[in-house]
């Protein structure tokens, strides 16, 4: 059987120039030592893992409104479907690239399997940038979009969601193409209107159960969300309804960022000015120009938040936001809880200075699975022709979070870690999938 770091070079020789999926398997494999010295059958398992089970990459022409074409890529890549049909979001943004698209539904895997819910893992999007594009271009990009996805997807095969650039609006214009090629009206797509086989609770979910998971954490410690200060990284839904809930729960809220700058409130957000930044944010502005909406105010051109002092880092922005510097900045700030509501927002270096000075770090594919967990119930909403309503669904997305808490803090303690909620999430999700890897003959172990 080859070793963990046998393994880790195929990895990278396999895929050299893939820096951001390299990162996120050299995160899992790292940290899961532990796991496979004390189960070292998992090993067999490990390489089937870090290949997807199948890649699509496609062009997209679309025409703009000047009547010229465009083209852009298509991705989807299709993960694993040990534990249930595929499921992950779609981004469009000008950045992705496979390398990206692997990362994400690499991390999905586990993230998708720490929910308990039957969902396999994978992501998808495209290079397009829906900024600056008007209303009729998004829907024509759409439409070519799911002209060719459509071929690869299905309620019991692949449920794509949304991600960072999809919302509301993208997921109606590809739901609406789906249901004109196939001619059929089926779950297929997640995130969609409340009326038309959406759930509630659905935009507000991956920022809710951010800071469900914190509050699970500080009341296990026997502290509480009261008076903590908070700095959020991002201003999209994230953000938006992580700071929601913050300020439900008593803590002050400092910060909102974008990609130019960090909007910052000496002495927080309250409910009303959290609603003004969202009306900017609606509209498609910046955080800069909520200086109009606050004479306290203050705004950190071309900074990330991680400067403020606070109690607890909310980074929900994108993958690598918190860097080296970043962290050692932190600690030395007093923050003692790092959550985070992104994918992969902390890179490598700064997850060790946070785990070497004890701060309470939660990792993405357990901090912010409450979006795929309230999709997963619109799955099952959609199977069962039924809707839950406001409260059941909130209700139910506290427990799965309550738990993927306690699985993470329990499977570390297990190994011998107790407090690396890095390494109990990445064991507790990798053990399900390999288990059902194993049971179904996917790969194969002597030591059964």
């Amino acid at each position: 059987m080859a070793t963990l770091e046998e393994i880790q070079c195929k990895v990278r020789s396999r895929d050299p120039n893939q820096d951001e999926f390299l990162q996120a398997v050299d995160e899992v494999l790292t940290s899961l030592k532990p796991l496979f010295e004390r189960y070292p059958k998992y090993l067999s398992v490990l390489s089937a893992v870090c290949e997807p089970e199948r890649v699509v990459q496609f062009r997209v022409p679309w025409q703009d409104d000047r009547g010229e074409m465009q083209i852009n890529r298509g991705f989807r890549v299709q993960f694993n479907q040990a534990i249930g049909p595929y499921k992950g979001g779609l981004r469009f943004h000008p950045t992705v690239n496979l390398s990206i698209i692997k990362f994400l539904g690499f991390e999905q895997i586990f993230k998708n399997a720490l929910t308990t819910l039957p969902m396999g893992g994978g992501k998808g999007g495209s290079d397009f940038d829906p900024k600056g594009k008007t209303d009729s271009e998004v829907l024509r990009f759409c439409q070519s979009f799911m002209t060719e996805l459509y071929k690869h997807i299905g309620p019991d095969t692949d449920v794509p969601a949304g991600d960072i650039g999809v919302g509301g609006r993208e997921i109606g214009f590809m739901f609406g193409q789906y249901k004109r090629i196939t001619n059929c009206h089926q779950g297929v797509l997640t995130g969609k209107g409340w009326g038309w086989g959406g759930s509630l609770i659905r935009p507000e979910a991956t920022g809710y159960g951010l800071v469900y998971a914190l509050d699970f954490a500080l009341k296990d410690g026997g502290d509480s969300m009261k008076g903590k200060k908070i700095t959020l990284s991002g201003s999209g839904n994230v953000a938006q309804f992580a700071a929601e809930k913050c300020l439900e729960l008593g803590a002050t809220v400092l910060t909102f960022s974008d990609s130019a700058g960090t909007i910052y409130e000496p002495n927080g957000f309250d409910a009303d000015k959290v609603k003004k930044l969202v009306a900017i944010k609606d509209r498609r502005g910046r955080c800069k120009e909520f200086l109009e909406q606050s004479s306290t105010a203050q705004y950190l051109e071309g900074k990330r938040p991680w400067g403020v002092k606070c109690d607890v880092a909310l980074p929900s922005a994108t993958q690598n936001e918190i860097e080296k510097a970043d962290a050692s900045t932190l600690v030395a700030n007093g923050c003692k809880f790092v959550f985070e509501g992104a994918n992969m927002p902390s890179d490598n270096d700064a997850i060790e200075i946070f785990k070497d000075n004890n701060v309470c770090y939660f990792p993405a594919k357990a901090a912010n699975a409450g979006g795929v967990a309230v999709s997963g119930l619109e799955m099952a909403q959609n199977s069962g022709r039924v809707h839950w309503t406001r409260n059941e669904v909130d209700q139910k997305l506290k427990g799965i979070m309550e738990n993927i808490y306690n699985t993470c803090r329990d499977t570390a303690a297990d190994l011998g870690k107790p407090g690396d909620y890095q390494l109990g999430a990445n064991a507790a999700g990798f053990k399900k999938v390999a288990d059902a890897m194993i049971e179904q003959g996917q790969v194969f172990t002597n030591k059964l």
